[in-house]
């Protein structure tokens, strides 16, 4: 069954403007990026499939074009969006990282 088939608070983008995005799923934050899915798979089912085979977002992240597009409906389009969501996410924390203080006093070190 397609996303928009679902109950309007069950569509993740849905769920997300009305309860926040930290009560979104792993799958259901992935299906927000790769946006749609194929005949048969929404795109929650596509995520749900990447999180079965590789078992964590990082190990997702992670893994090659070639593993990634191996998954029915996935291909080089979906990898190039995840490998774009993981770099966004490594500046991000990157620039959160430089723009801290380490140590504000000396006292900190002991």
């Amino acid at each position: 069954m397609a996303i928009t088939d679902w109950p309007a608070d069950e569509r993740p983008r849905e769920k997300l403007m009305q309860k926040g995005v930290s009560s979104l799923s792993d799958a259901e934050l992935l299906a927000i990026f790769l946006r749609v899915g194929v005949v048969g798979k929404s795109a929650v089912d596509l995520a749900r499939d990447l999180l079965n085979a590789f078992g964590s977002l990082n190990a997702i992240f992670n893994a090659s074009a070639h593993q990634i597009s191996a998954l029915h409906g996935m291909g080089l389009s979906k990898y190039c969006q995840l490998q774009a969501i993981f770099e966004m996410s490594r500046r991000a924390l990157s620039e959160k990282l430089q723009q801290q203080d380490i140590f504000k006093s000396p006292k900190q070190v002991r």
